[in-house]
């Protein structure tokens, strides 16, 4: 018990740190990049470093605190348990349930990674995980009441629908295919080895606690150099893609304009409310509502990041499924964005 609560005591000064830092990260990249470095903040060298000394961070502690949050709770819930629950339900169901979870947490492509590697290790069904990793990036509370400010309750609830059709219809699809064994196999390992430590004796919270951390260890080296590379790539092109050649794509009445849309928004890095004053731009200047959505959703659902992530726990022909499924749901909604509105 007196060890219980020593751990306890350490896990909330870490918390307490690890929360500090994360709503400091943003003044600190800015000195890095405009004090230290004194790089011009109107340079597209500067927004490239800002965007990458910000984000490279933000999403690291992101990771490691989601990793362990998650493993923590694994811990109360055994494989077997979240499967026979899982299994209780009809297809649908069960990915209608992941998507509307999705739709709920504010996260980016890249963070909902953490949670998607956590539902797979944990035996929830393959295409269930992958309707809650299209919807989470996808559909952003924020990014909805942006919407709904700037263009109305139509647009807003389009955009909320399509983004759950998406998911839902996405991972049913890739459930169908019986895809499992292209998930790289020291995903099932932990697994298995998590289920042999949960079928034993109870564990005490200092127990949990530490095989919690050993795991987001075990993870977090694993994705940490995808995680700094691809967000290298998006710095990158954060800072030196051209905003007034993406208009003239957008705004041209072709068909090919949203497919064009979508393959531009793919490497590119950012969460939805991100993307959302970037939209209001574009349309400022002429482009079609549909087709500048579907860039906003490849961006978020697609990004080069969050692939070279799910690299480390993907195999490289279901990535290729999940992105030409997801693209022609996204490609879908912009048609018909640009039909109705």
């Amino acid at each position: 018990m007196k060890g219980d609560r020593f751990a306890f005591l350490i896990v909330a000064l870490l918390a307490v740190v690890w929360w500090v830092v994360y709503n400091n990260l943003q003044p600190v990249a800015d000195w890095l990049t405009f004090g230290l470095l004194r790089l011009d903040p109107a340079s597209n060298l500067g927004e490239s470093v800002a965007f990458f000394l910000y984000d490279v961070p933000k999403l690291l502690l992101l990771l490691s605190g989601m990793i362990f949050f998650i493993t923590l709770l694994q811990t109360f819930v055994s494989p077997e348990r979240v499967r026979a629950l899982v299994g209780q339900r009809r297809e649908g169901v069960g990915n209608l349930m992941a998507a509307a979870f999705g739709a709920l947490t504010p996260f980016c492509s890249c963070s909902s990674v953490p949670l998607f590697i956590g539902f797979v290790e944990s035996g929830i069904p393959l295409g269930i995980t992958f309707s809650f990793l299209v919807t989470s990036p996808i559909m952003n509370e924020v990014a909805f009441v942006l919407l709904l400010g700037m263009f109305g309750w139509q647009v807003a609830a389009l955009y909320l629908a399509s983004g759950i059709v998406i998911g839902v219809a996405a991972g049913i699809l890739i459930g169908r295919l019986k895809l499992e064994r292209y998930v790289e196999d020291f995903v099932y390992q932990v697994k298995v080895t998590r289920r042999s430590n949960l079928e034993s004796a109870p564990l005490t919270w200092t127990e949990r606690f530490e095989q919690a951390r050993v795991q987001t260890g075990e993870i977090f080296r694993k994705v940490v150099l995808f995680v700094i590379v691809g967000i290298g790539i998006g710095a990158v092109i954060h800072g030196y893609v051209p905003q007034d050649s993406l208009v003239d794509i957008m705004g041209k009445d072709a068909w090919w304009s949203v497919p064009a849309s979508v393959l531009i928004g793919i490497p590119l890095y950012s969460n939805a409310a991100g993307v959302v004053p970037v939209i209001s731009v574009l349309l400022d200047k002429g482009a079609a509502i549909g087709t500048v959505l579907a860039f906003m959703m490849s961006v978020v659902a697609l990004s080069v990041p969050e692939l070279i992530i799910l690299r480390r726990v993907l195999k490289p022909r279901l990535i290729a499924i999940f992105v030409g499924i997801v693209a022609v749901g996204i490609m879908a909604t912009g048609y018909l964005f640009n039909a109705v509105l």
